[in-house]
């Protein structure tokens, strides 16, 4: 059985946040579909670093410092350095649908997932790919036939990348090559009681993090399948990251845009997790 762990109400009036990090001392949201990407000070007050009209999700960074953002809608990967935003990625002609959650590695590689099919628009899901962009900007795809590739996380060694892929419930590991290529597919976890990975983030005794909308949950995971901790929310659960110890879950009563935008239901909650955070994001 698992271990029940309280929360707080960190931060709310949110549209809707994805895309959590812990960068420098502070957390990093993308509020999606009010555009912005905000940073928190430990206080849960909110700072707008960057507008995003093609709305916001994955969040990283390069080795100088220079922030990595997704642009969904356009299907972009943009980069902001020393206050200017550029450009860095047009992965128009390999995302089969919107850009979502990404993570970037110790040496700048961005891994981006996409939908693959037009969800708001009613589409049928179908398999999509996991692409590569490397640190001068040049992208290829790396992984293919995943349906839905949502939170991605890379262990501490930098050899292993785990990717929720949402539509089939489970998580999928690959091993990561010198150069950034995956191979060695193999699932790493089916989640249980109809759980749907979207965030996620490591902890330093190997277990993940899984943020479930579904079931209302953000889910402690080792690898296997097995539940050793649980946080349950009123609302959906999109996205988590640890701050140290904290774990920072992102809320929210609805997911399509307009929804979001006219009931700004979105919240960030915080609770005390067994375990530090690790690995990348």
């Amino acid at each position: 059985m698992s271990i029940e762990l309280p929360s707080t109400l960190f931060a709310k009036g949110l549209c809707f946040g994805e895309g959590p990090r812990w960068y420098d001392g502070n957390l990093w949201i993308s509020d999606m579909h009010a555009h912005q990407v905000l940073r928190f000070d430990s206080s849960g007050n909110a700072t707008s670093i960057l507008e995003v009209p093609g709305c916001p999700s994955g969040l990283g960074w390069m080795p100088d410092g220079s922030l990595l953002v997704v642009s969904m809608e356009d299907r972009k990967l943009l980069r902001l350095r020393d206050g200017s935003v550029s450009t860095h990625a047009d992965l128009s002609s390999l995302a089969k649908g919107r850009c979502n959650d990404m993570v970037v590695d110790a040496e700048g590689r961005a891994y981006v997932g996409n939908f693959g099919f037009d969800l708001h628009g009613g589409e049928k899901s179908r398999p999509t790919d996991l692409i590569c962009v490397d640190p001068d900007g040049s992208s290829r795809i790396v992984a293919s036939d995943l349906v839905f590739p949502n939170g991605t996380v890379i262990t501490p060694d930098g050899k292993t990348l785990v990717v929720g892929e949402s539509f089939t419930g489970r998580l999928t590991a690959f091993d990561v090559g010198p150069n950034g290529d995956l191979s060695n597919r193999r699932v790493w976890a089916d989640l249980p009681n109809g759980a749907v990975p979207d965030g996620i983030c490591l902890d330093v005794a190997g277990g993940i993090w899984v943020a479930s909308p579904t079931t209302n949950e953000c889910i402690r995971v080792e690898a296997g399948g097995k539940v050793t901790h649980r946080v349950a929310f009123d609302r959906g659960a999109y996205a988590c990251m640890l701050g140290g110890s904290d774990l920072y879950v992102l809320i929210s009563g609805a997911s399509h845009p307009n929804k979001c935008r006219a009931e700004r239901s979105g919240q960030v909650v915080v609770a005390k997790a067994p375990f530090a955070g690790a690995g990348l994001p």
